[in-house]
């Protein structure tokens, strides 16, 4: 459950992530003046407080036909948190793409923004896209384990490390494996996906190989 939540946020904050960064940082102006102050609110938040916050509600309500106990309410909370920690950089990144010369070269050919973004832009955005997708994986399964360890991510029937630990508390004196298990799952996990996110920069930023070489 915590895996296939994290996976299904991760791609919500890789495609809107990117899209907003990619639409900020292109456009500017009135583009950039609604998005970026947006970002800048989610940003400002703590993002327990604010997976808080919005698992209590929506796990009441739900959103729309989806009910309140289902897998997609807190993958959805997640994925919404974290845009702007994937938005900015790639907005920065744009905003000096946008201004070298094969983009340039491109709107003299009469390519149209939509594709300068697709076929020239984003490409070169694909390095740092595949350098965050193990890091915000590694943040959505643990901020999954912090709602739901404090009852606003996964709810009854279902069931996650964070419930796991949060449930197992009431036996940690006479079994304590029930709730060291999953906490030991979830630190192995995320330490696994950080590991394998420090290879892929590595593999993938030129300067590191530089320092490790020097």
């Amino acid at each position: 459950t915590s895996l296939l939540i994290g996976g299904i946020a991760t791609v919500i904050i890789i495609v809107f992530g990117t899209l907003v960064g990619l639409l900020t940082g292109y456009f500017r102006g009135p583009t950039d003046m609604i998005l970026r102050p947006l970002m800048e609110l989610i940003w400002s938040f703590p993002v327990v407080i604010l997976g808080v916050a919005l698992g209590t509600a929506l796990a009441l309500g739900g959103i729309g036909p989806v009910k309140g106990n289902s897998l997609y309410i807190p993958a959805f909370i997640i994925g919404v948190v974290f845009i702007p920690y994937l938005g900015k950089p790639i907005r920065g990144e744009v905003l000096r793409l946008r201004e070298q010369d094969f983009v340039e070269a491109a709107r003299v050919q009469g390519m149209g923004s939509w594709r300068i973004m697709l076929s020239e832009i984003l490409p070169n955005l694909m390095s740092m896209i595949t350098v965050f997708v193990p890091m915000m994986l590694a943040y959505a399964i643990l901020l999954e384990a912090y709602l739901s360890f404090l009852g606003a991510g996964v709810q009854a029937p279902n069931a996650s490390w964070g419930t796991l630990i949060s449930d197992g508390l009431a036996y940690i004196q006479t079994t304590p494996t029930y709730s060291l298990v999953p906490g030991a799952m979830l630190v192995l996990t995320v330490l696994s996906i950080n590991v394998v996110g420090d290879g892929i920069r590595d593999a993938l930023d030129p300067r590191a190989q530089v320092r490790v070489r020097t």
